[in-house]
């Protein structure tokens, strides 16, 4: 591996640990502490994860419709709001006020996932796409790990204050290592995919699917920790769940990498889908400790490495107009994320129980998972070899 890309990488892999890992998903291992301190109800938690994602919808909306110049500079941007909404959550006291922070820090997170993911997919092999998304596994084990190591030291307060510290430190080592490379916007177009309908029709219904999985894993994503204290009185477990989800999630995009070139990338982001769904309801469906580890790792392993295929996907579609369909899957995906928190969140207080939204969860994903073999159908064969 050349110098320069092994630089750009380690820049990627930590500003996704900055902007996905930690500003979006610490609040999940945090989210206990917070309703133990009785600062909101699950429906509540489910407004605030939302917020998170209807910011993130916005972001990637955005980021379709505008003309960048220079992507470096967004990037820039992107880093220091998610540094500043993480530090922010433990600086303020207010659920209004966590509301726009957590809405602004979704909008970061697009910013980052999306002119990172553009800057940087360019230059990268497969199996190195595979390390750039393992930074947000990477990210999800360093919370994991952090927060029960903070919480041993104060509340809730310093938790967020110490992640926004070591977001700091990554965020400046992110953009030092990606300063200035490939900052210009890319204009060139490819008239050939662009008028292939066989190649729309494709990227329809990988839309269709990564908006279902949107829909469905961001329950887990968002409740998972919260659901493993229901479960067992077995010290840490909400940490430890947490933890194996980061530990799974780090090198399972290397893996679905090797896979995907084996094959191909609609069967292996079929068989993704299909055993996270099994990974959502195996924790509601077997009421044990080890059902929730099981639960954590399958999930862990496969979130990431979906949103990786699924980006790798479009660009083989579309080699030429990467910002702008990643963040035309990433506005459906984020779409799906905000109706998952709010309708989970509400089941949740209304029953008492995790089994339906968790179940319906793991149903909607397994929906996507369905979605893409018999919606793309064997008619678009010859661009499927494309993905392989």
């Amino acid at each position: 591996m050349k110098r320069n890309t092994v630089i750009v990488l380690i820049g990627g892999i930590a500003a996704m640990m900055v902007a996905m890992g930690i500003g979006r998903f610490a609040f999940t291992p945090i989210l206990p502490m917070m309703m133990e301190n009785h600062l909101f109800s699950p429906a509540g938690a489910g407004y605030l994860a939302s917020s998170n994602y209807l910011g993130y919808l916005i972001g990637a909306f955005l980021l379709t419709l505008v003309q960048v110049n220079n992507r470096s500079r967004l990037l820039l941007a992107g880093l220091i709001a998610s540094i500043l909404t993480t530090w922010g959550m433990g600086e303020f006291q207010s659920l209004e006020i966590w509301l726009l922070l957590r809405f602004l820090s979704g909008l970061a997170s697009a910013v980052v996932f999306v002119i990172a993911s553009s800057m940087i997919m360019d230059r990268l092999s497969q199996l190195q796409a595979g390390l750039f998304y393992g930074g947000v596994g990477a990210g999800i084990l360093l919370t994991g790990v952090s927060v029960p190591l903070l919480a041993k030291t104060g509340d809730w307060i310093e938790v967020w204050k110490g992640l926004g510290l070591i977001s700091l430190l990554l965020g400046l080592t992110a953009w030092y290592l990606l300063r200035d490379k490939h900052s210009g916007a890319k204009t060139a177009q490819s008239p050939r995919n662009e008028q292939s309908s066989g190649i729309r029709r494709i990227l329809i219904w990988l839309t269709i699917a990564y908006g279902l999985e949107g829909l469905g894993y961001i329950v887990t994503g968002t409740y998972l920790v919260a659901y493993a204290k229901t479960v067992s009185n077995l010290p840490n477990i909400a940490s430890l769940s947490w933890i194996l989800v980061g530990i799974a999630g780090a090198p399972s995009c290397i893996l679905w990498s090797k896979l995907a070139s084996q094959w191909g990338k609609k069967w292996t982001l079929t068989f993704s889908m299909i055993l996270q769904s099994i990974g959502i309801a195996i924790p509601v469906l077997i009421h044990s400790s080890m059902a929730v580890f099981v639960g954590a790792f399958l999930f862990g392993a496969t979130f990431m490495g979906i949103t990786m295929l699924t980006v790798s996907f479009a660009k083989d579609l579309y080699p030429q107009n990467n910002r702008k369909i990643i963040g035309l899957l990433t506005t459906f995906f984020g779409l799906g994320q905000i109706l998952g928190p709010l309708i989970a969140g509400h089941l949740i207080s209304g029953n008492g129980s995790y089994l339906s939204a968790l179940i319906g969860a793991a149903l909607i994903v397994l929906l996507g998972a369905v979605s893409l073999p018999l919606g793309i159908g064997s008619a678009d064969r010859k661009q499927l070899k494309l993905m392989r």
